[in-house]
């Protein structure tokens, strides 16, 4: 049923990669088979709930610009904006979507009056779902935005802040099960710290330790099959993170033994505000075992913080996905667009026009990274480049069948003087571009 937001916009099609029409897909096929599978399986594509019906347009200097007929903060509100989100999963053809309990219901004056309201809307959700076929890829709880939590959340000085927010996790939690959702997210947006003169960063780091094996507890409790996953975030808003990267979190989920238990939800934003590439991080998961899935958004690279913009490099995007399928796939996981519009971009449309884009991008992006994995693009080179570690010196060397002794011993008797080879980065460089 039409909310009438979105006027006489029909629903997205593919019309090739000629096509001229702002509300069509030029590369996003959803029925191609890539490397075996249909690009929607491969992709997997989500909205966010938070940029796409809940950001008013603000930035750090100006106020709403969007004006929303679901701006209020009331449970009629709520159920409007379902009702177009909805709307719009449809007409753009996304399997999925992803949201924080805060973007979905209004803020009540208690734990309990949260819950109620989030149940409800909950109630309205599975009714949509139902309706559409939309699934929730994951769900999350908001520990940042409102006042409590100022110090964080877990790793907050007072435990009764710690208390509300395992409580709001568990409800949730409880939601994310009863809507079917793929995976469980906690992203600590102030998991950190501002100074070390009002920080205990051990008590801090045991709590947030603490709050994450209650989470691990719970979701084995109330039979929860999905994956349980951690969003690195370095920098913003809190000036140390103790979740900053990849490695950060991989640390952490060792000292607590929770390294098999929870995978990390990469966005490339986040990576490039830690210093890193997506393609980085992406490979560091993999390296670590702990891939489970990515929100797929862009910076401003003028800018020093996280502007979401939607994706257009599809270099980049190529890189991402190569690594996506070398380490084999999504499971449960996919490709969350954590990205909004412009402040001066208030039409309906454009909130169509900006996913379209993105998906094309993302769409070139995984066709370029599944050529190069079937030709052996950059495998080849890779696999020679490391070849001589196959020969069953180096193998005992791995092995510590070889002790340092022993090595040296080897080096002096085979008169072992290495010379230098190339690298070969800007071969490389220029296969990734033939691809895409």
């Amino acid at each position: 049923m039409s909310t009438g937001f979105f006027g006489d916009i029909t629903k997205i099609k593919y019309e090739g990669p000629d096509s001229t029409n702002p509300l069509a897909f030029r590369h996003y096929n959803a029925d191609e088979i890539v490397a075996g599978k249909r690009m929607e399986d491969h992709l997997r594509f989500a909205v966010a709930y938070w940029h796409t019906f809940t950001w008013p347009g603000g930035d750090p200097f100006g106020g709403q610009t969007f004006e929303r007929p679901w701006f209020s903060d009331t449970m009629d509100a709520a159920k409007l904006k379902a009702d177009v989100a909805f709307e719009f999963f449809s007409l753009l053809g996304t399997p999925f979507y992803c949201f924080h309990d805060a973007d979905v219901r209004p803020e009540g004056n208690s734990f309990a009056e949260n819950t109620r309201n989030l149940n409800e809307i909950v109630d309205h959700f599975e009714k949509k779902q139902a309706e559409t076929g939309v699934k929730l890829l994951w769900g999350t709880a908001n520990l940042f935005s409102h006042r409590r939590y100022m110090s964080g959340a877990s790793t907050n000085p007072d435990p009764d802040v710690f208390a509300f927010s395992a409580a709001t996790v568990k409800t949730c939690l409880d939601a994310t099960k009863r809507l079917g959702g793929a995976n469980y997210v906690l992203w600590g947006g102030r998991e950190g710290y501002e100074t070390l003169l009002n920080t205990d960063l051990s008590r801090e780091l045991d709590q947030m330790g603490r709050f994450l094996n209650l989470v691990v507890e719970y979701k084995y409790k109330i039979g929860f099959e999905g994956t349980i996953l951690i969003e690195p975030k370095p920098q913003e808003p809190t000036k140390h993170q103790y979740d900053y990267d990849v490695a950060t979190v991989y640390a952490f989920l060792q000292r607590h033994g929770l390294e098999k238990e929870v995978k990390v939800n990469i966005e490339q934003g986040h990576a490039i505000l830690a210093g890193h590439s997506f393609e980085h991080e992406l490979a560091m998961a993999n390296a670590f075992g702990i891939f489970g899935s990515i929100d797929m958004n862009r910076n401003d690279y003028q800018s020093g913080w996280d502007t979401d913009q939607f994706p257009n490099n599809v270099p980049e995007m190529a890189l991402a996905y190569y690594h996506v399928l070398a380490g084999g796939g999504f499971q449960n996981g996919g490709t969350n667009f954590d990205s909004k519009l412009r402040r001066q971009s208030l039409d309906p449309a454009d909130l169509l026009i900006g996913h379209i884009g993105g998906i094309d991008c993302c769409a070139r992006g995984l066709k370029a990274a599944a050529k190069m994995i079937e030709d052996g693009a950059l495998s080849k080179p890779l696999s020679d480049r490391y070849s001589k570690w196959d020969s069953p010196s180096a193998q005992k060397m791995l092995r510590g069948e070889l002790k340092l002794d022993d090595i040296a011993a080897l080096v002096e008797r085979d008169n072992i003087n290495p010379q230098p080879k190339s690298g070969r980065q800007e071969y490389l460089e220029n296969v990734v571009n033939r691809y895409v």
